[in-house]
């Protein structure tokens, strides 16, 4: 099953992202059949910047997405929102990449499912 992800929200101050990346990480480790993309924007690009420091027992973002690219999920993000917020390409965590509304718009005809936090 090929899945979406579209997430908006900041990583912290919030839980939304976190919940989000929560649900992909499950689907990839319970449901092998699932082809997983997570598509970063707004202040969720944020998320993809290397060099996250978080308190010690504190859930931190850059690992959450880096578990799901290790499992074989995509992770893009969205290049008008990471210019916007000062990311350089070379900023982002390794193997996210730099995507388009071209990408995403062809990305959800395509998805079976699309879930968008």
């Amino acid at each position: 099953m090929n899945v979406l992800m579209i997430l908006n929200d900041p990583p912290y101050g919030n839980e939304r992202t976190y919940n989000a990346l929560r649900l992909a990480m499950n689907l990839q480790r319970n449901h092998t059949d699932v082809a997983l993309t997570v598509f970063l924007m707004g202040d969720a690009t944020l998320g993809a910047k290397t060099g996250q420091h978080t308190p010690d027992g504190y859930y931190n973002i850059e690992r959450m997405l880096k578990g799901v690219l290790v499992k074989g999920g995509r992770v893009l993000t969205c290049g008008t929102c990471i210019d916007t917020r000062g990311i350089t390409e070379s900023e982002l965590l390794e193997g996210a990449a730099r995507s388009s509304m071209d990408e995403l718009g062809n990305l959800t005809l395509e998805a079976e499912r699309v879930l968008v936090f």
